[in-house]
């Protein structure tokens, strides 16, 4: 149990300064304080849990035709569904998602090597 725990905080702590790091490199997503980048964190994690993996499923078909543009697109448009409703966290425009959501995991990847 507290291996389990230790690992979601660590988790968090990486999402989280990731998600500020995207918010420092890139105009137009925008937290207000570093509690709507934790709660971000949190949201985000929630979503890619439980809802991303049925809509990959659902989605299969498309992502094969597209060779996984679509997979691509489906975080696009979780990253902004994600803003739409976590106070203190904006995105402008559905490019600067998109830019994030490469950024992100391209972030979250280093982090990860360097964990391993």
């Amino acid at each position: 149990i507290i291996h389990l725990a230790m690992k979601l905080i660590f988790e968090l702590i990486t999402n989280t300064v990731t998600l500020l790091l995207v918010s420092y490199l890139l105009p137009g997503f925008v937290f207000s304080d570093i509690r709507a980048a934790i709660v971000t964190a949190i949201v985000i994690g929630v979503i890619n849990t439980f809802i991303k993996p049925v809509l990959q499923i659902v989605a299969l078909p498309l992502t094969i035709l597209s060779l996984g543009l679509f997979a691509f697109l489906i975080n696009v448009a979780l990253l902004w569904f994600t803003a739409s409703f976590v106070p203190g966290f904006s995105i402008n425009s559905f490019i600067t998602a998109a830019i994030a959501s490469i950024i992100m995991a391209l972030v979250s990847g280093f982090f990860h090597k360097l964990t391993k």
